[in-house]
């Protein structure tokens, strides 16, 4: 049953599965809160575990940078593996005043300037917004936790290096963070009557000049990490 970019087999993969974009970042939450974790994927090192998390098969995977990478791999997890829930686990840089270097930001919606909704032809523009089972979910695991979060609106960007300097014009309209994959991420889930859900943290403050290293990136964000863990146990 394997695809061109996942070589797992049917069975091998959770019904719920976290997504960084990090394939690193996907073991590294493989061999630090899952039981007894199995490589299911190293086809283009996009690196895919399963494992169990209190007692409940729990999957994780990389999902690469941006949306048409989040795309393929979450569509073959929805349509070909059978998986019901993906929850993605990555970074941001913040946009909102208040929000601070290290928060958790809970993407209610995802704002896009990616013509990803293109393809289903729509007369109108589509507003991609996550699944009331995972987030409420996860807002409960955060104040369980006392986690510092943010719950509003995110900006799916297609463009890193943006050209037309745009961040202020978002923060405008009430933009907490900026990334590069939830709405994709939500278009495919809405597409194959799926849930997903998109927490991140921040990873750098563009507007402040503020950021993390590569390494605490990879490692150090648990706070995202504990609170999609418990959210994957708790619907």
């Amino acid at each position: 049953m394997s695809t061109p970019h996942n070589n797992a087999k049917k069975g091998d993969i959770a019904k719920t599965v976290l997504m960084p974009g990090d394939p690193l970042r996907a073991k590294f939450i493989a061999e630090n809160y899952l039981t007894s974790p199995v490589c299911y994927n190293e086809v283009r090192g996009m690196l895919g575990y399963t494992g169990t998390y209190k007692g409940v098969p729990v999957s994780v995977q990389g999902s690469g940078m941006g949306m048409p990478s989040i795309g393929i791999y979450s569509w073959e997890l929805y349509n070909e593996y059978e998986a019901e829930n993906i929850i993605r686990v990555g970074t941001a840089g913040a946009v909102a005043d208040p929000v601070q270097l290290r928060d958790v930001i809970i993407g209610m919606s995802a704002s896009t300037n990616s013509a990803y909704a293109s393809q289903y032809n729509l007369p109108g523009t589509y507003a991609p917004t996550a699944s009331w089972k995972l987030l409420s979910a996860a807002v409960r695991a955060a104040e369980e936790k006392g986690i510092t979060f943010h719950v509003g609106n995110i900006f799916s960007s297609d463009t890193f290096y943006d050209d037309a300097d745009s961040l202020a014009q978002w923060q405008k309209m009430d933009v907490l963070g900026i990334e590069m994959e939830a709405a994709a991420l939500y278009m495919n889930a809405a597409r194959a009557g799926k849930n997903a859900l998109c927490i991140l943290t921040v990873s750098d403050c563009p507007l402040k000049g503020l950021s993390t290293t590569a390494e605490e990136r990879q490692t150090t964000f648990r706070d995202m990490m504990e609170i999609a863990l418990e959210t994957a146990v708790n619907i």
